[in-house]
């Protein structure tokens, strides 16, 4: 579990768990994290940790809230980053992540530098051979059709139907050294992008798959349309351009 370790002038003064999806961080009593001084907001920023996943963000502060000395306002979290507010210091520790491997593609995707200085080639072109699934919006029904010998309208048939999971979502990078390399979107949540640059993340949710930007001055663009701040529903075939890189998001069949 993910946790932060707050001091002040070198003097740790304690641990907080970051065991709730929002940690508020503020002056005000309300705040799950109170820290009384002046130099800082009553509402100052909050900490959303989904999985081992932990994202800050400034409440547009006053003072302004920092992370290794650079001033964020939405700030994707990483092993041993401190958090300035005022005079204490807020260090994030996530020993899951510090011990996890780089090379675990299926949890998560940080595009390397390597295919940020190969962004303006070429896009890899072709698609999945198999055909096009619809594009999902709730709800959808992507059963296979029940075969005919099995009467639709009977009790076994409907529970088969019923039974069929959701259908499952991937990306395919289409351009850079990782060009044709696919990553199904099995977790909750699957990060993307590269820290400091620009960083996005892609939620799997009951009805659908969502793109949510997370860091970085410019937000990431689905079929060539920058996305807002809010959470960006993908449709089969969408093409997701961030930190440089190409990618289609497209349905399993």
């Amino acid at each position: 579990m993910a946790k932060l370790i707050l001091s002040m002038d070198n003097l740790v003064l304690k641990e907080i768990p970051l065991n709730k999806e929002r940690t508020t961080l503020g002056r005000k009593a309300s705040n799950d994290i109170q820290i009384d001084n002046l130099a800082i907001s009553g509402e100052h920023a909050v900490i959303v940790t989904i999985l081992n996943d932990s994202f800050l963000e400034d409440f547009n502060s006053t003072n302004g809230t920092f992370v290794n000395g650079q001033q964020v306002k939405k700030h994707f979290l990483q092993n041993n980053d401190v958090i300035e507010l005022g005079k204490y210091r807020l260090k994030y520790v996530n020993e899951a992540v510090q011990q996890a491997s780089q090379a675990d593609f299926e949890k998560t995707m940080v595009l390397r530098p390597d295919m940020m200085r190969k962004a303006a080639e070429q896009a890899v072109a072709g698609k999945p051979a198999e055909a096009a699934a619809p594009a999902m919006a709730p709800p959808v029904n992507l059963a296979p059709p029940i075969h005919a010998a099995a009467p639709q309208s009977t009790p076994v048939a409907a529970a088969a139907a019923s039974a069929v999971p959701a259908p499952m979502g991937a990306i395919q990078v289409l351009n850079g050294s990782n060009a044709g390399r696919t990553l199904d979107l099995v977790k909750s949540l699957t990060t993307l992008g590269k820290p400091g640059v620009q960083v996005a993340v892609i939620a799997r949710r009951p009805h659908g798959y969502f793109l949510t930007h997370v860091e970085g001055a410019k937000f990431p663009t689905v079929n060539g349309n920058a996305i807002d701040t809010q959470a960006h529903e993908l449709q089969d075939h969408d093409v997701i351009e961030l930190a440089g890189v190409k990618m289609e998001f497209f349905v399993k069949t």
